[in-house]
């Protein structure tokens, strides 16, 4: 197999699709639910003593069988389980798929980058993807399981995150 390394560049770039994306810089709508999901994830992670939760963190992800790529989820929690507090300190981009990711639709973003995207973290070793479209109030949970569309009334929760909660309204709300 192959690994694909890309350049830094501002907005990241990612291998989806057999090619080079840009990440798009985000909206407003966009960096409100990035900025709340990532902020309720990052304490829960916290005061669990759980792992490290980052925006616009890159990965070197490699499914079984396929090259390693470059992805850059909008949210990301890798757990101390799967990579202990002594290599997270050491390492910068890790050779894993997170946890869990999120990842906030934005108006260029398109479908097929998305599903693909969702696959290569899922096989990879990723637990859950939430895909959250500001758009339409939607988030979608993603698990090897299925899918599961959850409207803005519900709570977003998974086994994955024992005692996290957050009230999908709560990401598209203005302060």
């Amino acid at each position: 197999m192959h690994e694909i390394i890309l350049p830094e560049a501002k907005p990241a770039l990612e291998w989806i699709n057999n090619r080079i994306v840009q990440k798009v810089t985000p909206q407003r709508s966009h960096a409100l639910a990035q900025r709340r999901f990532a902020a309720h994830l990052g304490d829960w992670a916290d005061q669990n003593g759980a792992g490290v939760v980052g925006t616009e963190w890159q990965f070197q992800v490699e499914p079984p069988g396929e090259d390693s790529r470059t992805l850059v989820p909008d949210i990301a929690f890798l757990s101390y389980d799967r990579m202990s507090k002594a290599e997270m300190a050491e390492t910068e981009i890790p050779r894993i798929a997170p946890d869990v990711l999120v990842e906030i639709r934005s108006p260029k973003d398109l479908q097929r980058d998305i599903v693909e995207k969702t696959r290569v973290y899922l096989a990879a070793g990723t637990a859950v993807v939430f895909l959250v479209d500001p758009a339409l109030k939607t988030t979608t949970v993603v698990d090897a399981d299925g899918s599961r569309l959850l409207a803005e009334t519900e709570t977003i929760r998974h086994s994955a995150l024992l005692g996290f909660e957050l009230l999908a309204r709560t990401l598209f709300e203005l302060p």
